[in-house]
């Protein structure tokens, strides 16, 4: 039987006592302001570029654990250092964010990245809360609603795809969306977020889950068709996992208990097909009619693939009981901190081949920041919390329906 308690505590120490240290350590541009994020496994840095997304996560991160965990000053600073460099640099003046910018602050690479802008409003969401400051609130609105704008056409003038040909719409925007409406809740109208959760929901449940396949495909037609192609017949396990746990937190805001089932049901066969059978782990990039995927890494084991995994397993246990998540928490947890955490240095590898074996010792780079892991952890660490303070959960049958979802 799992020592929840124990387990728990491990989380925690991980995360206080050898992820976060990391960061605020190594990450930290003292000069410029702003993180380095390209860290070697030593946390000395090997490129000074900095990337907006990444540089939204750990502001969001840090303002999160202030507001969140325990009122430190270093993390309130951190966040504010961030938060800064973005204010100043990280846009083009009419909250269109740049994917990159040099150490200093020039712009390197356009506001093509949708995800720049949904990390820039959680963070200045986040930091608003922690410091009482009106300008970050209204940075926060104002780039959500450049996000409301774009969902359209994500990439704008700098999508490479000729329209009309096969015009496709990704996964990906409604997944975030549905985490980001409830991190920047306080700072949104009511009935536009309402309206926002309510198509997003629609959007990942109902468009993108497809009933025939039991999966979350990555892309389907404007329309919502499934499509013959690459991008259509993509399917990728740890995006369609992480959208389950966000799914799940909406179904416990909307009181939803046929959505958490939902949720727990495509989160349990995701899991299933997307297990390598041979080596263990999850593989990153799929096809759902089993021909070659189009991405060379496809087989590789990712960082932020098992830990979101992770979260959404535990969560499902606490959520309903399924027994069947519990024991997928437990692969899952077993196969990360033997394969992904660092014996020798803090922070986790994020990169192994299909064998489990480091192809990329760094901590941190242009797509792996301080995001994954310190959020999963933090998540792990309060669900099992939770789970240990009621001894155990009672497994109850997945239903439909409206019910409480209380702490169970």
């Amino acid at each position: 039987m799992i020592d929840f308690n124990k387990l728990a505590c491990e989380y925690r120490d991980e995360l206080l006592g050898n992820v976060l240290p990391f960061w605020l350590e190594h990450s930290q541009d003292k000069e410029f302001g702003g993180y380095f994020t390209c860290l070697n496994r030593d946390g000395s840095v090997f490129d000074t570029d900095k990337f907006i997304w990444l540089q939204g996560r750990e502001v969001w991160l840090f303002a999160m654990l202030y507001n969140q965990v325990e009122r430190r000053p270093e993390w309130l600073d951190c966040a504010v250092r961030g938060a800064e460099f973005l204010r100043r640099y990280g846009h083009d003046g009419d909250y269109n964010w740049y994917f990159s910018l040099t150490r200093e602050g020039r712009p390197l690479v356009a506001p093509y990245n949708i995800f720049s802008y949904t990390f820039a409003t959680m963070a200045f969401a986040q930091v608003a809360i922690a410091t009482g400051n009106e300008d970050y609130a209204e940075i926060a609105k104002r780039t959500f609603e450049r996000i409301l704008e774009k969902r359209s056409c994500p990439k704008g003038r700098w999508s490479k795809a000729v329209p009309g040909t096969r015009d496709l719409k990704d996964f990906a925007l409604p997944m975030i969306l549905c985490n980001m409406a409830l991190e920047a809740e306080q700072m949104i109208d009511r009935e536009l977020l309402d309206h926002t959760i309510e198509e997003c929901i629609h959007e990942v449940m109902e468009v993108f889950y497809r009933e025939e396949l039991g999966l979350i495909v990555e892309n389907v037609t404007r329309d919502g068709q499934l499509c013959n192609s690459f991008e259509g017949r993509q399917i990728t396990p740890g995006h369609s996992l992480e959208a389950m746990w966000f799914i799940m937190n909406l179904g416990v805001r909307l009181d939803d208990r046929a959505l958490i089932d939902k949720a727990v049901k495509i989160a349990l066969n995701t899991a299933e097909y997307g297990w390598d059978k041979q080596y263990g782990g999850l593989f990153y990039f799929m096809d759902r009619l089993g021909y070659p995927p189009q991405q060379l890494e496809w087989d590789q084991k990712l960082w932020w693939v098992h830990i979101e995994a992770m979260i959404t397993m535990i969560k499902g246990y606490e959520l309903t009981g399924s027994k069947e998540c519990l024991a997928w928490f437990e692969r899952l947890h077993d196969y990360t901190w033997s394969h992904f955490k660092d014996k020798e240095y803090p922070e986790w590898f994020g990169y192994l081949n299909r064998r489990g074996e480091v192809l990329l010792p760094l901590k941190g780079g242009k797509w792996k920041g301080c995001f994954h892991v310190p959020r999963g952890l933090y998540q792990c660490w309060k669900i099992l919390e939770r789970c240990s303070s009621r001894q155990f959960v009672q497994e109850r049958p997945l239903q439909s329906g409206k019910v409480a979802v209380s702490a169970l």
